[in-house]
């Protein structure tokens, strides 16, 4: 809904963050920016859900990943320049983007899938930017669920962090409102983990007397990285959020609500290329008569995972049920 963080204001947040510590660690703030703006462009309406529907619609012809889907947006689908599809972006962001890959896919990808077939490590930058996404979804994540009253501050101060910090804020601020108190927790949390991940990251860069990208990807593990306290605690609230927000039978029943809806888009779209807008179709046309029906469904699927949640359930209403209701 539109009171909650969206994949846009996701990928701000993650900017801010990772911009921070790639300042503190005298790192390249630009390539981390654009890596944290782009990770995310690959995913699908209704979010991890969404991913899974379209990833069993498209089982038959490759299957769909979100993050492999990031990449391909920027490498394939962006048509801006005469010569070449894609953004004309270089090896390290397109690195930072491929967050995570499987070996199968990584084999076709040619020098941004080598590492997920050698086991070396990214760039600083993009390690930056993998921090900066996770902690930005584990505190917008706590935000959102008391915002939603899917969870409660009474509850959440069994999470070691949180309570840490909700408690001095509370004692400080007895008439502030409960909007400001949980911000100022937030905020705090946000802080802390920050000031941890400069600290530790420095320290370990110091440490390994690297003085080239080469010797960081050799590495067998990140230098960018937690203490082991931060990171047990981060981990945990990790673990709470997962079993009490994201398994809350109210997200449960909007989630699969969603997956039923994008699978059904899905497959009307496949059905009908018509009922695409012109270029899509048109795309998808051309894609088939090259690579048969594969080529149609990637067609199909690099359209629908563009969608936002309210486009698609705009399409869901439009072509299937006209009196559905939003997940």
């Amino acid at each position: 809904g539109d009171l909650y963080r969206t994949r846009l204001t996701h990928s701000l947040e993650v900017a801010q963050i990772g911009r921070t510590v790639a300042r503190c660690l005298n790192l390249n703030g630009e390539l981390v920016e654009a890596i944290s703006l782009a990770h995310d462009l690959g995913h699908t309406p209704f979010g991890h859900a969404g991913q899974d529907a379209l990833d069993a619609c498209m089982k038959a012809w490759g299957g769909f990943e979100h993050n492999l889907q990031s990449l391909r947006v920027v490498d394939e689908l962006e048509q801006r320049y005469r010569d070449f599809p894609g953004l004309n972006l270089c090896f390290e962001t397109r690195e930072g983007i491929l967050k995570h890959c499987s070996k199968r896919n990584a084999r076709q990808l040619g020098d941004v899938g080598q590492r997920f077939l050698t086991r070396t490590q990214p760039g600083l930058e993009a390690q930056v930017a993998n921090f900066a996404d996770e902690i930005a979804y584990n505190n917008h994540d706590v935000d959102d669920g008391l915002r939603s009253g899917l969870l409660s501050e009474a509850a959440l101060c069994g999470v070691p962090i949180f309570r840490r910090h909700h408690e001095p804020v509370v004692r400080s601020a007895p008439g502030a409102s409960r909007r400001v108190l949980i911000h100022e927790t937030i905020r705090a949390m946000i802080n802390e983990v920050v000031t941890d991940l400069v600290i530790t990251s420095r320290r370990n860069i110091t440490a390994s007397r690297l003085r080239s990208t080469k010797g960081v990807r050799a590495l067998d593990k990140p230098l960018i990285a937690l203490s082991p306290a931060i990171a047990a605690e981060h981990t945990a609230l990790k673990r709470y959020l997962r079993r009490h927000l994201y398994r809350h039978p109210q997200v449960i029943d909007a989630t699969s609500r969603g997956q039923e809806m994008l699978k059904a888009v899905f497959q009307r779209f496949l059905a009908d290329l018509n009922a695409m807008p012109r270029e899509h179709a048109d795309r998808a046309r051309a894609w088939e008569s090259e690579r048969g029906d594969a080529g149609r469904a990637r067609a199909v699927a690099d359209y629908v995972a563009g969608m936002t949640d309210r486009y698609a359930f705009s399409a869901y209403r439009r072509l299937v049920d006209p009196k559905a209701r939003l997940p």
